[in-house]
C-alpha cells in the first residue's frame, strides 16, 4: 500500500475537528515524592521527607487525556468514582485537562481507581519508585449504578463523533453497556473503538480494536511469529466481533492492521530511538487512532497517526500526551509497509 504523505497529513491536521467519549475504567495515578532522610527504627524501610504529588490521569482517563490534547478538550467521560477524597481528586485532574467530566457517576461502595506510586531520591542518585499501591473494587458494577451510566451514555453518545470503550476490568463495562453502547452507535452511526486486554469476543458489533501482542496471543492460544498467524488472529478477531479492522500493538515491532478480507499491512516503528518509558502509550495509540477513524482515515492511515503519536510520549515519564503539531514535524520522510 502506498502511503500519501500529504493525505496522512490532512488527516493529522483535521483531529481537533471530531468529538470523542470514553466510556470506562477511569483511574487516577497519584505520584508521591520525597528525599531519603534515614532508615526507620520501627522497621528496615526508608523514610521520606515528602516534597510533593502529582496527580495524573491513568487508565481510561489517559485515553481521554490524550484526545483532550489533541482536539482542544472535544472529549467527554462517563464512568464511576467513589465517594471519597481521590473521587474529588480526579475531577479537578479532569478539569484541569479539559475533560468534559460531568457525567461520572458516584457510588458510595466503590472505590475511586487509584493507582499510588511512592518514589524516593537522594542527593546523589536519581528517583526510584519504591513502592505502588492499589486502590480499586474488582466487582461489577451494581445495577442501580449500570442504570445510570446508561442514562449519561444515552444522553452524550448522539453529540460525539466516535466512543472509546477503555476496559481495564476493573468492573465498569458491563454486558449491558457493552450492548447499549453498540446499539445506540449504530442508531446514531457512530464508531466504536475497543481497548481491552481480555475476553475480546464481549464486544460485538464494535467497529475496531486495539490490543496489544501478548493480550492478543493470550485470546487466540498462539504465538504470532508471522503473516500467517498475525491473519488468524485478527480475522478471528473480526468474526468473533463483527469489527471492519484490528490493530495490534507489538511494541519495540511496531503494528499490524488487519482488515475484512484478510488484508494485512505491518507499520515498523516510526523515529526509533532509545525508548524512555512505555507507560500509557497504548492510551496514546487508541485515542490517537479513534481521531483519525472519526476523521475517516483508513485504518492503516490511522494507524501510522497513532504510532507517531507513540514514537513521542515513549519519550516522556509516565503517562503522557502529544499534539498536533507535535505529530506533523515527526511525520516520517519515508513509510515503508510490509503488506
Amino acid at each position: 500500500m502506498d502511503i500519501d504523505k500529504e493525505k496522512l497529513k490532512e488527516i493529522i491536521t483535521k483531529l481537533n475537528n471530531y468529538k470523542i467519549l470514553v466510556i470506562g475504567d477511569l483511574a487516577l495515578d497519584e505520584m508521591v515524592y520525597g528525599n531519603t532522610e534515614r532508615i526507620s527504627r520501627e522497621a528496615p524501610v526508608l523514610i521520606l521527607q515528602h516534597t510533593h504529588t502529582n496527580y495524573i490521569l491513568g487508565g481510561a482517563s489517559n485515553a481521554a487525556h490524550n484526545v483532550s490534547e489533541l482536539n482542544e478538550g472535544k472529549v467527554s467521560v462517563i464512568g464511576v468514582i467513589g465517594a471519597d477524597y481521590q473521587g474529588e481528586d480526579l475531577k479537578e485532574a479532569f478539569k484541569k485537562a479539559n475533560i468534559n467530566c460531568s457525567s461520572l457517576i458516584v457510588d458510595k461502595d466503590r472505590k475511586t481507581i487509584t493507582k499510588t506510586r511512592i518514589s524516593g531520591a537522594c542527593s546523589q542518585s536519581v528517583t526510584q519508585q519504591i513502592v505502588r499501591i492499589d486502590r480499586q473494587t474488582n466487582a461489577p458494577i451494581s445495577k442501580e449504578t449500570e442504570e445510570k451510566m446508561i442514562s449519561e451514555i444515552a444522553k452524550l453518545l448522539p453529540e460525539h463523533d466516535a466512543v472509546i470503550l477503555s476496559d481495564y476490568h476493573i468492573g465498569t463495562l458491563t454486558d449491558k453497556i457493552i450492548e447499549t453502547v453498540v446499539s445506540l452507535s449504530k442508531k446514531y452511526n457512530k464508531k466504536i473503538i475497543v481497548d481491552a486486554q481480555k475476553d475480546l469476543n464481549r464486544y460485538k458489533g464494535v467497529t475496531s480494536m486495539t490490543p496489544n501482542l501478548p493480550d492478543t496471543q493470550k485470546h487466540v492460544g498462539i504465538f504470532l511469529n508471522n503473516k500467517a498467524d498475525f491473519l488468524l488472529a485478527g480475522n478471528k478477531l473480526i468474526k468473533e466481533t463483527g469489527a471492519t479492522s484490528v490493530l495490534i500493538t507489538c511494541g519495540s515491532e511496531g503494528m499490524v492492521v488487519i482488515e475484512e478480507g484478510s488484508k494485512y499491512t505491518h507499520i515498523p516503528v516510526f523515529n526509533k530511538s532509545k525508548v524512555f518509558d512505555v507507560t500509557g502509550a497504548g492510551d496514546t495509540v487508541t485515542a490517537t487512532y479513534s481521531l483519525a477513524l472519526a476523521a475517516g482515515a483508513e485504518p492503516v492511515y490511522a494507524a501510522i497517526i497513532g504510532n507517531i503519536a507513540a514514537s513521542i510520549v515513549i519519550k516522556q515519564y509516565g503517562c503522557a500526551t502529544t499534539t498536533i503539531s507535535e505529530i506533523l514535524k515527526n511525520v516520517p520522510a519515508q513509510i515503508n509497509l510490509d503488506n
